[in-house]
């Protein structure tokens, strides 16, 4: 499930937003709203994506985000030929969710 920016906008509480690392530098966001965790869009449906955290990072300024992270799901299982796991292997890295940079512009 998916949730708009501007629909993220008017939330009054942000329990977490997400930035997932996908590769190397490529980023994804998702946020946690009510206990819901859901994939954020621009204007249009789609996917918000950057090669770029700082541009996503400004996009939650001013709002009310109770906790920001930084989510990497590790290979490394894989990449060794171990089974996969019952349990996921993410880890979470805390960001700053204050004053970052200049916003980035939605189509």
């Amino acid at each position: 499930m998916a949730i708009s920016m501007n629909e993220v906008r008017r939330c009054t509480r942000i329990d977490k937003v997400i930035i997932h690392s996908l590769d190397l530098c490529l980023y994804q966001v998702s946020v946690v709203v009510d206990g819901n965790e859901q994939y954020v869009t621009d204007n249009k449906g789609k996917l918000l994506r950057s090669f770029n955290i700082l541009n996503l990072q400004t996009l939650f300024e001013g709002l009310p985000v109770t906790q920001m992270v930084l989510r990497q799901q590790s290979a490394y299982d894989e990449m060794v030929g171990q089974p996969d796991r019952e349990h996921s292997n993410a880890m979470e890295v805390p960001l700053s969710h204050t004053s970052v940079g200049s916003p980035l512009t939605l189509q």
